[in-house]
């Protein structure tokens, strides 16, 4: 089945974790046995060849790059300029892919429409090329409005303008305060351009003043319900019921820790937590309830965004066992056209609103 996920970290796999990404997953991890620079070295689930065996054609595709005050504890950059630079080598990075044929950018419905073509023709996957939509977790790269009218040329469409702690126009998990002015002229500067709004990472101000001040098409490309797992990270049911109402898709995240109670990173294991695909769906099936429908779910899996198997769902051992969700689905009575809708069409038809 055709698949859509809605947000891969692709770029920071390749620049900072230093994986070949067109290889296979199991060589990737040969490759790191023994490095302990990174928590989860040789856990890796995402690389190219793996999206293809689980026929994920299309993905959300991020750029990252966090600026970090003087105070400021997280990783980062000491400055706006240098976290634009990272992310204009995470755009290189993309565009050799796009050259080497493994990798195509999709940038409106002309586009769109080609790919899902292509993607649903019948033929085998393995020598098609993976489409990604290009997106910005966290805004603090964008130097100044100018900037972002040069990320939209590079085929920028859609931003989140927070991700961890206190950022540049945002503030965004574990953190709490209101859209900055700067925020609010990124905002509009965003409804003119027609970058979608990500309010993943979105403080739950912040959140609320991006709802008030954004006119455009919003969706949350990987979060999950804080009625199951009592986080700020997560959305409260009054936040996942306005984003229903702006007609967002929410992207069920496959980080443990959002799906399990007091998960102890470096602790916990996903085993000893019976952490498996099907908790991803409880929380799926609960933004359903809100909505009375299964319109506004959709998979954003957030694989190998700086965890792997060792803080993933014990039953997936790589990207492509999300073909696991269609029967998952069905046990839990969700009708076949229901599974599609999971699976890509609740994607592509925002896709074809927003991009309209």
């Amino acid at each position: 089945m055709f698949t859509i996920d809605a947000h891969l970290d692709l770029s920071m796999n390749a620049l900072e974790w230093n994986r070949d990404l067109t290889r296979p997953v199991a060589e990737i991890n040969a490759r790191e046995k023994g490095l302990t620079d990174k928590p989860d070295r040789g856990n890796a689930t995402v690389s190219l060849p793996a999206l293809r065996e689980g026929n994920i054609g299309l993905v959300v595709a991020t750029q990252i790059g966090r600026y970090v005050a003087p105070n400021n504890p997280l990783p980062g950059w000491h400055s706006p300029e240098q976290a634009w630079a990272q992310t204009q080598g995470q755009l290189a990075w993309y565009q050799a892919m796009v050259e080497k044929g493994e990798m195509t950018q999709i940038r409106n419905l002309v586009d769109l429409d080609r790919h899902v073509e292509l993607w649903n023709d019948g033929k085998e996957a393995s020598e098609k090329p993976v489409g990604f939509i290009l997106s910005l977790e966290g805004a603090d790269s964008i130097v100044s409005l100018d900037y972002l009218e040069k990320a939209y040329q590079s085929g920028l469409r859609a931003l989140g303008p927070a991700h961890y702690g206190p950022g540049r126009y945002a503030f965004g998990t574990d953190a709490s305060a209101p859209l900055s002015p700067q925020g609010k002229e990124l905002l509009k500067k965003m409804d003119e351009l027609g970058i979608i709004l990500d309010a993943t990472h979105l403080c739950d101000l912040a959140f609320w003043d991006a709802l008030e001040i954004y006119q455009g098409p919003i969706w949350a490309s990987h979060n999950n319900v804080r009625a199951l797992v009592d986080h700020n990270r997560q959305f409260s049911d009054e936040m996942i019921k306005a984003l229903v109402d702006r007609g967002a898709v929410i992207g069920g995240a496959f980080d443990a820790w959002m799906l399990s109670p007091g998960w102890i990173r470096g602790e916990s294991s996903p085993r000893e937590r019976n952490v498996t695909i099907a908790t991803v769906l409880d929380h799926l099936d609960h933004i359903c309830q809100i909505a009375g429908n299964a319109d506004h779910i959709g998979i954003g899996s957030d694989l190998d965004g700086a965890f792997g198997t060792e803080q993933s769902p014990y039953d997936l051992e790589t990207i492509a066992d999300l073909q696991k969700i269609p029967d998952l689905l069905r046990q839990r009575g969700y009708s076949e056209s229901d599974v599609n809708k999971v699976m890509r069409d609740n994607w592509l038809n925002f896709l074809k609103r927003a991009w309209a």
